[in-house]
């Protein structure tokens, strides 16, 4: 029989199974409204076709719990419509498609090591570390005389992604940038 879980546990990275869909949560809150019947209300993100929405269910309902497998694998290269992978112990090779990985795709450098997420036999996507180091591909020169508060500018990464950084940032600096938030984290 199929684990349960209550979905007053919900927390992100839960993944759940309803209506033959994997589902994985991304945040929950709970909310209770005079004698009536407590809610939980749960931001998911469809792991089959990539697309997020909100469900609410009833506090204290049980719902069958996902078992996501995950290993580890190197992100190699773009074809095409395609991203590909390669084991890191069996060194075979994977290709998921581009539109399974359009959030992942603005952090990923040829290099980079991946979890690559399954259900079953089914590819669902891949989970990035917290942390990643990019390449700035251009940087504009610092502001003179804005260096006495906090200002940052506007830089573009390899991956093509912008982000704000310190004025100090310069093209060509290995940086470490977020995957949860998007943001400037460091220098390499």
């Amino acid at each position: 029989m199929a684990e349960k879980i209550n979905v007053n546990e919900f927390k992100p990275g839960i993944s759940f199974l309803k209506n033959n869909e994997v589902y994985q949560v991304i945040e929950s809150s709970h909310s209770k409204s005079g004698r009536g019947q407590a809610h939980v209300k749960c931001k998911v993100k469809n792991l089959f076709t990539g697309a997020t929405s909100i469900i609410t269910f009833t506090g204290g309902e049980r719902i069958e719990k996902a078992f996501i497998s995950k290993k580890e694998m190197q992100f190699l290269y773009l074809s095409g419509d395609d991203a590909n992978f390669m084991d890191n112990e069996t060194f075979e090779q994977i290709s998921i498609p581009k539109s399974h990985l359009v959030n992942e795709l603005k952090y990923m450098t040829e290099g980079l090591t991946v979890s690559v997420m399954s259900y079953e036999t089914k590819i669902l996507g891949v989970e990035l570390p917290k942390n990643v180091n990019i390449i700035v591909e251009f940087a504009a020169d610092a502001v003179r005389g804005d260096t006495v508060t906090a200002a940052t500018k506007k830089i573009t990464l390899v991956t093509g992604l912008e982000i704000d950084v310190p004025q100090f940032i310069e093209t060509g600096q290995k940086i470490i940038v977020s995957t949860q938030t998007g943001k400037y984290n460091g220098k390499v």
